[in-house]
């Protein structure tokens, strides 16, 4: 298959970024890593060429672009612990604000015009409605929500002004693996449920905490939405094709449509494992609404997106397959 233009992934050897690379390789594409690894991971950028370094360094965006005939870039370079955020706000807006702004300013320097940004549905903040579409009004309630809604703000005013055309993808909670056992999820600290429910699967962690069982839904538990990562790589693919096709900046959210309670989590991980999976259920956390779960309706009409792993035993079982292949080649306990 002929290459095309490369195409520039920064956060290239974090957990969606590295499934990216590896999709867009296999589509054909010449890949550029840019990741200052911070949060990824050399071992894990297995196609395309790695480099070193940080958004904040305009010379090497500068060398970049000058030495590469780069048609898109894509982003996955954000800190997106919503927690340290709220300590460490000034780090989130230098790193996931300003050096955006940089990354943009290189591409319009060398007449990159195509951009995909992985972008939150933190961006609405507390809900008014259980499933979210593109147009629910936006009130972010931490500093992580509120940079990403400046960048798709800044994406706005620099189409208009200078014809930087983007492609944002809002979504809540990437989960699985790469059905190939290849890559996986590696965040350190872990944050998110699922791999933290396959950690005491794993006998890594000795229970696994419940915030509230009393909320009003089915089980008493938080519904949140859930998509497979390989599932999200698909929707930035056909987002990268649609501004290759000349397409025009758009917006899409992405989500599963109905939402995974808490307790279909453990007791799917249960039956997935065959492990017991102890719990302990504690008080709710301020701010955790219900439901969260994005309406994407319209990436499905407009982008053609049809995701593959919407079954949560099938999400599951691949991040269950990750674990294992983690614990045993990484000599994690």
């Amino acid at each position: 298959m002929k290459a095309l233009f490369p195409v520039l992934v920064v956060g290239g050897a974090g957990y969606i970024g590295s499934h990216m690379v590896k999709m867009l390789v296999q589509s054909g594409h010449e890949v550029i890593v840019l990741d200052n690894l911070s949060t990824g991971f050399r071992d894990a950028v297995h196609y395309g060429r790695l480099i070193e370094g940080d958004l904040a360094d305009q010379a090497l965006l500068d060398r970049i672009f000058a030495e590469n005939s780069i048609a898109a870039v894509m982003h996955f370079a954000a800190l997106s612990q919503v927690g340290e955020s709220m300590h460490e706000p000034a780090r989130y807006y230098r790193n996931n604000v300003a050096n955006t702004q940089n990354l943009l300013d290189a591409m319009l320097r060398h007449g990159v015009r195509r951009f995909i940004f992985s972008s939150t549905a933190a961006i609405f903040g507390e809900p008014e409605a259980s499933l979210i579409n593109e147009q629910h009004p936006q009130r972010p309630i931490n500093p992580y929500g509120r940079g990403k809604r400046m960048v798709e703000e800044m994406l706005g005013d620099y189409d208009r002004a200078y014809g930087l055309r983007s492609v944002c993808l809002r979504y809540f909670n990437a989960a699985g693996a790469d059905p190939e056992g290849e890559l996986g999820e590696r965040h350190d600290p872990e944050s998110h449920l699922i791999p933290l429910v396959l950690q005491t699967a794993s006998g890594r962690r000795d229970h696994i905490a419940v915030y509230g069982n009393d909320y009003p839904t089915p089980d008493g538990t938080c519904i949140r939405d859930y998509i497979h990562v390989w599932d999200l790589c698909s929707a930035h693919l056909l987002a990268l094709e649609h501004l290759l096709a000349n397409g025009g900046s758009d917006i899409f959210n992405l989500g599963n449509g109905t939402g995974f309670s808490v307790r279909q989590i453990i007791d799917t991980a249960r039956r997935v494992t065959g492990q017991i999976i102890p719990e302990i259920v504690q008080e709710r956390r301020a701010g955790d609404p219900a439901v969260l779960v994005a309406d994407s309706q319209k990436a499905r009409r407009e982008l053609g997106w049809q995701p593959r792993f919407e079954d949560l035993e099938t999400i599951m079982g691949h991040a269950w397959e990750w674990e294992q292949i983690y614990t045993s080649v990484f000599g994690v306990r």
